[in-house]
Formats: structure tokens, C-alpha cells, sequence
């Protein structure tokens, strides 16, 4: 008891100044008999000072989520931004953020698009993950982290398949508005301390999906058009034990045509919109322990990207406009890591990136960006407590040829967290956590033709969490039950945002934001019979996101747009020999299409549904699964962007054969 009012005392002391997160529990495999095992080790997300959620390679095949952004749909406090259809862009927004607040690291390197400052998630396929994690702020783990990490406000991981056998995975699926796919693994380890890894992924859909197009009292039944998708990715992975530590390579190839659908009217039911995609990059980690009290990490990436971007259209003097940008990075990164006395860890990391953009606009100033960052941390573990901080100095330099560049950019971020187990038992976990962040003008934001505006301002925005996590732990019919809740503010500053000049749109630095949310989770695992078990995990977030900018302003603390106040997910799940059967719900209250917060403006909220069903048969080493997975079963259109309706009802077979 000596233990918990002593904890109960700092904790309270340093609630006014910082602020907390909890998170997601891990899933679990009943029919897997190691699974009491496994049990007894807390997961990271309910120890984190971070809010950490993650789904396994588990929650990925039973729930049947088909890529990166249907995972993200049942985590909390995220908005996923879907154009609809297979081939619709799809990006990620934490907590009203903006995607571009959220980075993306694949296999503990980062991915980057300088010119956008987004990623497109539909280039992951779920196929080779082994797990998706996302946290907000900083992580206290333990592990080396690059610079570039700590300057994400929140960071999503995509980890590959790894194992410790030789294996072949192969997988065909077959749906709705001419939807198929196909995807391989193999997976060769030899009995010496190296592997290599194979993994491909092809898709393809026509996208024509029926919906209703409504204008006041007329209502047309309509076909999709334009939506179509054709897209590849080839990757090789290698890892070797190297002189007392492991090095890890990764080749990469993407490529894909979509149409870009455009937004629904009566008078423009077809787009002629095509956009073409190159990405391919090589990338090297090594990790090395030396001796007892140093660890290191280096790592190098080199990176290509294409796009070509074509509309027909008559108002073109030549009838059409081709785009065509291309991206070049190199990067590379050094990190070390000392224990000077148990319970204490520091580390210190720099990057250094260049990214170079060519286009073929007229007058194109071909952009060049040197980026570096270093960073300090420190971590430390005293009776209960768990203490982590961090300090990121970034620099950034912009050169053009020809005209004015961007401004220079330098600039400080801390953060600081800790995390509380009063309890000897561990049931109880609190945690505290503030961040200070900001995101540089993407080239987009500074030099595209017209809209431009090189005198742009980075985006700042301070992070503060609180909140606790109770996890419980059973060996009978009760597994464990998970409970998480959240509490958060971010505010925003110098929002980057079009607004019209006289004559055509700019970029420009107006605007603050204030956002105030919670976040709660939880989770349930039952064990209703020996092979029989049942799981559910449900989600709500609750976000007051508004425009502080101007008090006279007419949209002066109205809902910042495509920010939904309310919404939540429910998965539930029952595992047995004969069929396992998953049912999924996903659910987004009212939001408004502009910043005026009118009638005019709002958007319904709406309900999907959807169910997924998988039986799993073995015979001489061989597995088999096969999966069908039916969804928005309730065929509700609604609309995630304005005027781009999602499909109605869609069904997915697939067959899956392990050797």
C-alpha cells in the first residue's frame, strides 16, 4: 500500500503538467494451444506512455480486412479519407490532424512523399504484414529509433512477415464490380543465421458500382465510372546476423493505373482523369548490440517516385493536360544507444535526407530539399514510474532554380511522458504524455504552378494526453478484459489552407485550431468451451475539433470539416473448429463538408455493416483457408468526401494455401 500512495502522490503532482494515453489490447487465438502462455507477458500497448494501437496478422485474417486503410477504420480517433472503390486514394487523419501530421514507417524506415506530404495506404496490401501499430506521440520501448521518427505527431507502422522456417503462402481472391487480386509469400531459412523473403501482390477492379444520384427531388440510378484499378508490388527482403548484429534489406517495386472518378453530378456523370504511379526504392538497416552497454543503428534508403497525371478535356488548348513529376530521395540515418546503469537508457540519432523534384511545368523551378535531424532521448524506470523524454532539432533547406524558394526552417520540438503501475499486480496503468510538433510546406504547398506560395510558415501543434488502462487477466472461461479511455488536446497553429487572392486560390498560414477529444476502448476474450472462443473489441472517439482563428469570423468554433464529433467501431468474433464467424460494425456521426458548420453543408452520418467467414483444413503439411467476407450487407450510399458515394453491398471470395 506503501507502494500505491507513493505512486498516487507523484502522479497527482504531475498531472497540471502533462497529459496521459492508454490503448488497444492485443488479440488472441484460442484454438493456438500456446495462447496461456503468451498471456502472462503485459502487451505493449497497455504499458505504453503513448496511446499505441495495434492489429496483429490474427485480427488482419480473421476480421478480413482487404488493406491498411479498412484496419485503420476500427482504431479510435482515426478518420480514414476514402474516394471509394478499390482503386479510391485513401489517406489517414489522428485526431483532426490532417494526413499530413501522420507519417508512415515501413519496416522502421520511414516513407516520404515531399511533393504531397501523404502516402497513398492502398500501396500496402495486407497480404506480406505481419502487423499494423499506430501511435500518437512518442514511444518508451526501449528500441533505437531514427531521428525523422520523433517528428511525426503520429506515426503508423507497417511490419512484413518474418519466420523461422522455410514456407510458401499463396492466396487468390475474387469479389464484386470486377474485383480480383492474387498474392504470394515465400519465405526460405536455411539452417544458418540468414533468410530471404518473396512477396508479390497484384489488383485489379473496374469499380463500376451502382449508386443513386439525388439533386433535390430528382433521383437517377447511376453506374461508377472511371474507378478503375490496375496495380502491381514486387518486394525481396534479406536479413543476415552480421558481427553481433542483424542487417536487414528490403527492394521494393509499385506500379498501378486508376482513373480518377471525380465528384458526382448531373451535368459530369463521366471523368476523364487517368493518374499513373512508379515507386520503387532500396533500403538497408543494420542494428548491432556492443557489448553490454551500446547498441547502434544505421540505415540507408534510396527512393523513386513517378506520377502522370492525364485529363481530357476540351477547355485544354491541345484538348488534354499531362502532369508528369518525378521524385528522387536519398537517406540515411545514424543512431546509438547507452545503458549507463540499469533502468536508464539515452540515445542520440541523426538523418540527413535530399529530395529532388522534377516536373514538366512550364517555368518549373525544380525544388531540392535538405532535410537533417537529430535527436536526443533518455528513458528511466524508478519502483513504478516509467520516465521518457525527447528533444528534435530540424533543419530544413529549400533551393530552386530560378525565381525565390522557400525559406529555411529550424526549429526545437520536446516531449516528455511517464507512465504509472501503482498496482503490484499491474491491473492498472496510467500515463501522461505531451508533445510539441510541426510539419514542414510540402513542394506542392510551395511551388505548384499558380496556387503556390513560397512565403508559408510550418504548422505548429503541441500534444497532450491523459488517461489510464485497466487490464485484467483470467486462466478459466474469462481470458481478459481490456479497458482503455483518453483524454486529449491539440492545438494547431499557422494551418496551412487554400484561400482564394483575387484571382486564383493560394496557400497560405491562416488559421488555429483547438481539439479536445476522448478516446476509449475495450476489449473482451472468452474461452466459451475448450476450442471455442469469443472476442470483441469496440471503440468510441468523441472529438470537439474547431476553428479558433478569427472570434469574428462567421465559422469561429465551428467543427473543422470532414471531422466527424462522434464515431466507433465493434468487432465481435467466435472462433471454433467447425466455422469462425466475425461481425463488424463501423460507425460516423454527422460532419460538414466546409468550415461553415450549415445545414447546407452537413453530412449524414452513417452505419456499415458487414460480416466475414473463414473455415481453415489441413491435410499432408498443406493448409487450406478459405474466406468470404460480405460487406456494407445493410447496401447503405453514403459518402466519406462529398459527392464521391462509397459501393453499396460487395462480397469477397478468397483461398488461401500455406505449404
Amino acid at each position: 500500500m506503501l507502494r500505491f500512495f507513493y505512486c498516487l502522490f507523484v502522479c497527482f503532482s504531475l498531472a497540471p503538467y502533462v497529459a496521459v494515453t492508454a490503448q488497444e489490447p492485443d488479440t488472441l487465438q484460442y484454438l493456438l494451444p500456446e495462447i496461456d502462455a503468451v498471456e502472462m507477458v503485459l502487451p505493449q500497448n497497455v504499458t505504453s506512455a503513448v496511446p499505441l494501437q495495434r492489429v496483429s496478422r490474427n485480427d488482419i485474417m480473421r476480421l478480413g480486412f482487404d488493406g491498411v486503410a479498412d484496419a485503420l477504420k476500427y482504431m479510435s480517433g482515426v478518420n480514414v479519407r476514402d474516394y471509394g472503390g478499390a482503386g479510391g486514394l485513401k489517406t489517414v487523419s489522428v485526431r483532426g490532424m490532417g494526413a499530413k501530421h501522420t507519417a508512415v514507417s515501413y519496416d522502421g524506415v520511414m516513407v516520404a512523399d515531399a511533393q504531397s506530404g501523404v502516402v497513398d495506404l492502398g500501396r500496402f496490401p495486407l497480404s506480406n504484414l505481419s502487423a499494423v501499430t499506430l501511435a500518437v506521440g512518442q514511444g518508451s520501448d526501449g528500441s533505437l529509433r531514427s531521428a525523422r521518427v520523433y517528428s511525426a505527431s503520429a506515426l503508423l507502422s507497417l511490419c512484413t512477415l518474418t519466420g523461422d522456417s522455410t514456407t510458401t503462402d499463396v492466396e487468390i481472391k475474387g469479389g464484386a464490380f470486377g474485383y480480383a487480386a492474387a498474392s504470394f509469400y515465400h519465405r526460405y531459412k536455411p539452417a544458418g543465421k540468414w533468410g530471404l523473403t518473396f512477396n508479390g501482390n497484384y489488383l485489379r477492379s473496374d469499380g463500376m458500382y451502382p449508386f443513386t444520384l439525388v439533386n433535390s427531388s430528382l433521383a437517377t440510378r447511376e453506374i461508377r465510372r472511371d474507378s478503375d484499378i490496375d496495380a502491381f508490388m514486387l518486394e525481396a527482403n534479406a536479413d543476415v546476423w552480421l558481427g553481433g548484429g542483424k542487417l536487414d534489406a528490403k527492394v521494393y517495386c509499385y506500379s498501378s493505373e486508376r482513373g480518377l472518378p471525380g465528384a458526382t453530378n448531373f451535368y459530369n456523370k463521366g471523368n476523364r482523369e487517368r493518374l499513373w504511379n512508379r515507386n520503387a526504392f532500396a533500403q538497408a538497416r543494420y542494428v548491432s548490440s556492443l557489448g553490454d552497454d551500446w547498441r547502434l543503428q544505421a540505415l540507408f534508403k534510396y527512393d523513386y517516385n513517378f506520377s502522370r497525371y492525364r485529363e481530357v478535356n476540351s477547355n485544354y488548348s491541345s484538348g488534354e493536360q499531362v502532369d508528369v513529376n518525378i521524385q528522387n530521395e536519398c537517406y540515411a540515418s545514424l543512431a546509438a544507444g547507452y545503458v549507463p546503469f540499469s533502468n536508464f537508457n539515452l540515445s542520440l540519432a541523426a538523418d540527413v535526407a535530399y529530395t529532388a523534384l522534377e516536373n514538366n511545368f512550364e517555368n518549373s523551378k525544380s525544388p531540392r530539399r535538405f532535410s537533417l535531424w537529430v535527436a536526443a532521448a533518455a528513458e528511466y524506470e524508478l519502483l513504478c514510474f516509467k520516465f521518457s523524454a525527447s528533444l528534435l532539432a530540424t533543419s530544413i533547406v529549400d533551393k530552386v532554380q530560378g525565381g525565390d524558394g522557400g525559406a529555411s526552417f529550424f526549429r526545437l520540438s520536446p516531449s516528455f511522458g511517464v507512465a504509472v503501475s501503482p498496482f503490484d499486480n499491474d491491473i492498472l496503468h496510467l500515463r501522461a504524455s505531451v508533445k510539441d510538433a510541426f510539419r514542414v510546406p510540402t513542394f506542392a504547398d510551395l511551388y505548384y504552378l499558380r496556387l503556390g506560395n513560397v512565403g508559408l510558415k510550418p504548422e505548429k501543434a503541441t500534444q497532450c494526453n491523459i488517461g489510464a488502462t485497466l487490464y485484467l487477466v483470467g486462466d478459466g472461461f474469462f481470458k481478459n478484459i481490456t479497458l482503455s479511455v483518453d483524454g486529449y488536446y491539440n492545438n494547431v497553429r499557422d494551418k496551412i489552407v487554400a484561400l482564394p487572392t483575387m484571382y486564383v486560390w493560394r496557400m497560405m498560414n491562416f488559421g488555429e485550431a483547438d481539439i479536445w477529444g476522448v478516446d476509449a476502448s475495450g476489449s473482451l476474450r472468452l474461452k466459451l468451451t475448450r476450442k471455442v472462443g469469443l472476442l470483441l473489441d469496440a471503440n468510441y472517439s468523441c472529438q470537439y475539433a474547431v476553428d479558433v482563428t478569427d472570434a469574428t469570423a462567421k465559422n469561429f468554433r465551428h467543427q473543422l470539416p470532414y471531422t466527424p464529433r462522434h464515431s466507433g467501431s465493434l468487432t465481435m468474433s467466435l472462433e471454433n473448429p467447425i466455422l469462425n464467424v466475425s461481425y463488424l460494425l463501423s460507425a460516423v456521426g454527422e460532419r460538414y463538408m466546409l468550415p461553415q458548420n450549415t445545414v447546407k453543408n452537413r453530412m449524414q452520418g452513417y452505419i456499415e455493416h458487414g460480416f466475414s467467414l473463414n473455415r481453415s483444413f489441413s491435410f499432408k503439411g498443406v493448409k487450406l483457408r478459405l474466406q468470404a467476407e460480405l460487406l456494407n450487407v445493410a447496401n447503405r450510399q453514403y459518402e466519406v468526401i462529398k459527392n464521391y458515394p462509397m459501393p453499396g453491398f460487395q462480397w469477397r471470395l478468397s483461398a488461401r494455401v500455406d505449404f
